[in-house]
């Protein structure tokens, strides 16, 4: 598989939740069949890498044990790769990132940033895989909690440094790290709105950076009718697509998306069009307080 840490062009990860209780699309893929078809059938969008989990990581979600969650994704990691189609494992324990690493993982997106299961380093380090560490304060269950910060932009970017430490530490090479701001994990929308404007903070930390605003709430809260109802989550592909877009423009090095297509085309169209670059200015923020509801 090509190195999709050093990828000149935006990575684009399409997600494939294997969990009966995901957000947006809980239930639908949980029969291996399905799952596999829409994984194939994501990479042919044009998705470099498909990201299957098995917990669902929603605020206030439990935990489901570790056996059921490798009995979740390993066959289906399985297919996938012997289909040729490059996997990555969204998980925060080490025993299922070593089991998908087995039947074919060549990625874990660990939405701990390595917190949740202090063995995750060492099978990183071991297999020599790239691992996207992403800011996390908490599990699922008690996140909104923990959405308290001086500045987020500062406070996201300094706990990131800390989870890049402990990883070079345990012997992880610095070229197999990227990092995630983690928007909607302990975040009210307006800290999400603010990670997003000043990305160019994150980036000078030096490390390849994953954007994930794929259907959050934040973006359902944004299109509200007028009434003040949500866009439901199946609605929010265009609002999706334009964050993607910025992300990339601003340096993101990858984007997690639901909807593939629709990123890949209008990724289509940055690229024709030179690629342009966009920096904001620093303190810009938009949108509107509210919380949001983690990565599935």
């Amino acid at each position: 598989m090509t190195d999709l840490v050093r990828a000149p062009a935006p990575v684009v990860m399409g997600v494939l939740n294997v969990t009966p209780d995901s957000f947006s699309d809980g239930g639908r893929y949980a029969d291996l069949d399905a799952a596999v078809g829409h994984g194939v059938r994501l990479h042919g969008e044009g998705a470099h890498l498909i990201d299957v989990g098995g917990e669902s990581t929603r605020p206030g979600a439990e935990r489901v044990d570790p056996e059921t969650e490798a009995a979740r994704v390993v066959p289906v990691i399985r297919e996938l790769s012997a289909a040729g189609v490059p996997v990555s494992i969204d998980t925060t324990r080490a025993r299922v990132a070593e089991a998908a690493l087995t039947a074919g993982a060549a990625v874990v997106n660990d939405v701990s940033g390595g917190l949740a299961d202090p063995d995750m380093a060492r099978v990183v380090r071991d297999a020599g895989c790239p691992w996207v560490l992403m800011h996390w304060r908490g599990h699922s269950r008690g996140m909104r909690e923990l959405a308290h910060y001086t500045d987020v932009v500062t406070d996201v970017r300094a706990e990131l440094a800390q989870r890049v430490d402990a990883a070079l530490r345990a012997g992880v090479a610095a070229d197999r790290i990227v990092v995630d701001p983690g928007l909607g994990f302990a975040k009210t929308a307006e800290h999400n709105w603010q990670l997003s404007a000043r990305l160019p903070e994150l980036l000078d930390l030096g490390y390849p950076l994953l954007f994930g605003a794929s259907r959050k709430s934040y973006l359902g809260r944004l299109l509200a009718t007028a009434d003040g109802t949500p866009r439901p989550p199946d609605d929010r592909e265009a609002a999706t697509v334009a964050t993607s877009v910025l992300a990339v423009a601003a340096g993101a090095w990858g984007v997690r998306v639901h909807d593939v297509r629709a990123t890949v085309d209008a990724l289509a169209v940055w690229r024709a069009t030179g690629g342009p670059r966009l920096v904001a200015p620093v303190g810009a923020t938009t949108g509107s307080a509210g919380a949001g509801e983690g990565r599935r």
